[in-house]
């Protein structure tokens, strides 16, 4: 469920969770929950679902699946980063980028 959710769209976090309490959260809060549990589990499955992530249109969202990139640390997931820091203007997004390829 957690990787699932951060492939969805707001449309689809809308529908899924409608009148249920986790759409209190909003959906930008749930999907930075959700990285960050991703990033603190380190598997490597995780690792395309984060990799969507990354360009989603929410800064918080990218910049934790960034984060939880660097935790995971494998090859595929310093790849994901490195292609993102091509392409990302949001400043403390490119701080999280920075700080995951440094890890």
């Amino acid at each position: 469920m957690l990787i699932e959710c951060m492939t969805m769209t707001q449309e689809e976090f809308s529908a899924r969770f409608k009148g249920s309490p986790i759409k209190r959260a909003k959906r930008r809060g749930l999907l930075r929950n959700v990285a960050v549990a991703l990033g603190n589990w380190g598997s490597p499955e995780a690792v395309p679902a984060l990799a969507i992530a990354l360009n989603d249109e929410e800064p918080l969202i990218r910049g934790h699946a960034a984060w939880a990139l660097g935790r995971i640390g494998t090859e595929a997931a310093r790849q994901a980063v490195r292609g993102r820091a091509e392409v990302e203007e949001d400043a403390w997004v490119r701080e999280e980028i920075g700080g995951a390829l440094a890890s």
